[in-house]
């Protein structure tokens, strides 16, 4: 059975009232070098994307999920599938957690936990992976707990404050078929 809760968090669906938060991330420029941001987003167009979460992860070859805390209903973070490929069987991951109290409690590694288990047991999918800056060690070693593995740079990918940076590509291969 595929459960989207753990121990102190659960993944769901993206609600109209989540507008605000995604709001807040989205126009968060501290953010923007991750998430290939290059401009502002209203409110408006965050609305629009909202009423259109309801697509079938076929439909719009992503799936977008809240974080959680166990009883509460607000959104702490987000976790991504991204770029999925029913063909191949493979999506890309992408988590973000919005405070530094939060990462310190472990959120992002019991997210990432039940999106790999949700993946490769619900979606059957045979691959996901990550793109990360060579910079950004906590992302490097959440993926790394779960058995992804760094499989090649891309050298001087991203253009971050007048620098190009390096970015890691790590994999995890489902075993299990």
């Amino acid at each position: 059975m595929i459960n989207l809760k753990g121990d102190t968090i659960y993944i769901r669906a993206l609600e109209p009232n989540d507008l605000e938060f995604i709001y807040a991330v989205e126009n968060d420029q501290s953010i923007w070098e991750v998430s290939n941001t290059q401009t502002p987003y209203s409110r408006f167009l965050i609305r629009q994307y909202l009423e259109n979460a309801h697509q079938d992860i076929y439909e719009a070859k992503q799936l977008r999920l809240a974080i959680c805390k166990d009883q509460d209903f607000p959104a702490l973070g987000l976790i991504d599938l991204f770029d999925f490929d029913p063909k191949n069987n493979r999506a890309g991951v992408g988590i973000m957690i919005l405070s530094d109290v939060d990462r310190n409690l472990k959120i992002g590694s019991e997210a990432l936990d039940l999106l790999i288990r949700y993946s490769f047991y619900h979606l059957n999918l045979h691959q996901l992976y990550a793109n990360i800056g060579v910079q950004n060690e906590a992302s490097k070693a959440l993926f790394t707990k779960f058995g992804f593995q760094c499989i090649g740079v891309k050298k001087d990918w991203n253009l971050i404050n007048g620098t190009y940076q390096d970015e890691v590509i790590y994999q995890l291969i489902n075993q299990q078929f």
